[in-house]
């Protein structure tokens, strides 16, 4: 079946998530390796439709883009974007109305040299001289200027290869991110802004919606960092609802700056208003969100805000890499989250618990198409774990592969080839979801439901553990009519494998985010499990 086309457009959206891809052997069936050949890539090469202004009254020279990129050879890197975004114009001005910069030029330039709020430690080129031209044409010049015309546009291409399309993609393969590439036309992009009013110029982009959330808080939590004094809170006991003490008041006036608690920040008691804070405070980090103030809670209370400004920025870098919105059905896994999102285009229509991969075994980042499900399905004991785990254990008790409904079949590179059969202590659980991938990971039930409870949930040799696998089952062939709930049902409990194709492949992409603003817009934090954001900002900044 076709592939749904992934569509960057203008308005941008995609899914709360979604690092690292070590090769494990893990839960992955060996039955799944194919070669790889990511269909995906094609469709993040779509561009967004740019409409082109009416201006046709001033027409630059041509000849005036090879010489002022002789003065300002910096801005080599984008001579191409140039020349394409004046050849389309017929070379109009894109910054002059008869001899008068318009208003969108302003906003243009407070952007760009305010390029900092986008997390960027760059600094954009040829600054004095942007400030020179503006500075000439704003006491009065009447001409329009061809110089600060091609200063803009060249400004404007290095502003969006720093803040939107982020670092180069070898840094992000570097930091073990196989999601494909966002790819879009920067300058169909600039004449589709050069159309909206100027208080709705430059106020987006093509990125995907976390950036610019992400992007709001970075300036709250550098004010913080600039002004606060973020002494460490400590307690011998546990802090409950009804305790007085002088932690509560400190927790108070904590809670307070980082917008969760709005009352008194002076009284000693543990009262009932303090306790939703305490909770939602609990909810945003990942935390049993019981109320009671204990060692995680004060932990997360104490991670400093220049120690989050660090997390921002490189889950900013991170949405900058990603897809800008999608249309049709996909899933969406956010590993340091621990959970599966399912979406229709931008509407989030129900998420659950997932269980991923260890640090020594972990879950790969990546994308992938989710092909066909497995009702009832054998588990094939990878090597890795037929070494490791299963030949010990049959060393010891003969009669292990009996009492785990395990069977041999062959032997294959000197190893037994054994399996699992089908039934409810499968590892697999009772129905598993294939996309066909080169890290043999994919969605499967398990009889391990306790799992689905535990705050932290990285306890699987890499592949991802769904705690309502008959829901997404049910979302995924929802379009095939024969398959009502009580058939899916009686499918995973018949003790018969059995493969049903879908019609459409549903995206699914594998994805990690330890920042993120969730559908309430609040701020999120979750534990770097994989410790991937330190080799991010290595990367970035050092």
């Amino acid at each position: 079946m076709p592939v749904k086309k992934i569509n960057i457009s203008l308005r941008c959206f995609f899914l709360n998530l979604i690092v690292i891809a070590v090769w494990f052997a893990g839960c992955r069936d060996k039955t799944q390796k194919i070669s790889r050949k990511e269909t995906v890539t094609r469709n993040w090469d779509q561009t967004i439709k740019g409409n082109f202004s009416e201006q046709k009254d001033l027409l630059l020279d041509s000849a005036r883009i090879a010489i002022f990129l002789e003065k300002y050879p910096v801005f080599n890197t984008d001579t191409s974007g140039i020349r394409e975004f004046y050849q389309e114009r017929k070379y109009a001005y894109a910054w002059f109305e008869g001899d008068t910069l318009i208003e969108q030029a302003g906003n243009l330039i407070n952007r760009v040299t305010n390029i900092g709020a986008e997390g960027i430690s760059k600094s954009i080129p040829y600054r004095k001289q942007l400030d020179s031209l503006r500075q000439e044409v704003s006491v009065g010049k009447k001409v329009a200027d061809p110089e600060l015309e091609l200063m803009l546009t060249a400004q404007y291409f290095v502003f969006s290869r720093y803040a939107w399309d982020g670092a180069d993609p070898d840094i992000s393969k570097k930091a073990s991110w196989f999601l494909p590439r966002k790819k879009v036309s920067y300058q169909a992009y600039l004449d589709s802004m050069l159309r909206k009013p100027a208080d709705e110029f430059f106020t987006g982009g093509p990125v995907y919606r976390q950036y610019n959330l992400l992007r709001s808080y970075l300036s709250k939590y550098r004010d913080l960092n600039a002004r606060e004094d973020w002494t460490k809170l400590a307690a011998e006991d546990l802090v409950k609802p009804g305790s007085n003490a002088d932690l509560v008041k400190k927790v108070r006036q904590r809670l307070f700056l980082l917008g969760d608690f709005k009352g008194d920040t002076t009284g000693t008691l543990y009262d009932d208003t303090l306790l939703l804070a305490v909770k939602q405070f609990q909810e945003r980090h990942g935390l049993e969100n019981n109320g009671t103030i204990g060692k995680q809670t004060l932990y997360e209370l104490n991670v400093s805000p220049a120690v989050r400004i660090s997390q921002l920025l490189v889950n900013m870098e991170r949405s900058r890499w990603m897809p800008v919105s999608l249309e049709g059905d996909y899933l969406g896994v956010n590993i340091p989250e621990y959970k599966l999102h399912v979406y229709h285009a931008d509407s989030l229509l129900w998420s659950t618990n997932v269980v991923v991969g260890q640090t020594m075994h972990q879950t790969s980042v990546f994308y992938g198409e989710v092909q066909y499900i497995v009702f009832s399905p054998y588990w094939n004991v990878p090597p890795g774990i037929l070494r490791q785990e299963v030949i010990p254990a049959m060393k010891r008790d003969p009669n292990y592969l009996r009492k785990h409904n395990m069977e041999k079949t062959g032997i294959e590179g000197g190893l037994p080839v054994i399996r699992q059969k089908p039934g409810p202590e499968n590892s697999l659980g009772l129905v598993k979801f294939m996309f066909p991938n080169s890290y043999n990971i994919y969605l499967h039930d398990t009889p391990s439901k306790s799992l689905f409870g535990e705050s932290s949930r990285a306890f699987s040799h890499g592949c991802i553990r769904v705690s309502n696998p008959a829901r997404l089952a049910s979302f995924l062939l929802k379009d095939t009519v024969q398959w009502s709930d009580d058939k899916i049902s009686a499918a995973m409990h018949a003790g018969k494998e059995r493969y049903v194709t879908l019609k459409k492949r549903v995206p699914v992409f594998i994805a990690y985010f330890t920042a993120f603003v969730d559908r309430d817009g609040r701020l999120n934090f979750r534990k770097d499990i994989y410790k991937l954001d330190q080799r991010l900002s290595n990367l970035l900044y050092l």
